[in-house]
């Protein structure tokens, strides 16, 4: 499976922000909330589930957008089902990842 990762390097390690392909250029809105995929933040390159699990050990941050993004992260057991958030249909969870 493949995902459109943007990484940002930080001092204290990387920011990994992994939406699914389909939704990526797109922006959704509900009532104050919204989720701008359009916005440079969400835009990288597309990478497979390896090279995002590879790239873990440096994270400390992750933002998963879509529905496969946030089950890849349920079923890596970084994402709390209860945490999740939903705009417009599409889900959206962020990580802290603690060392």
């Amino acid at each position: 499976m493949k995902f459109i990762v943007a990484e940002k390097n930080m001092h204290q390690g990387a920011i990994l922000t992994i939406t699914d392909k389909e939704i990526i250029g797109k922006k959704f809105e509900e009532g104050k909330k919204q989720l701008d995929l359009a916005n440079k933040f969400y835009s990288g390159e597309e990478k497979d589930t390896e090279y995002i699990k590879v790239r873990l050990e440096d994270a400390y941050v992750m933002h998963l957008t879509g529905k496969k993004a946030v089950a890849f992260g349920i079923k890596m057991g970084l994402v709390d089902k209860k945490r999740i958030i939903t705009i417009s249909g599409i889900p959206h969870a962020e990580v802290l990842i603690e060392r």
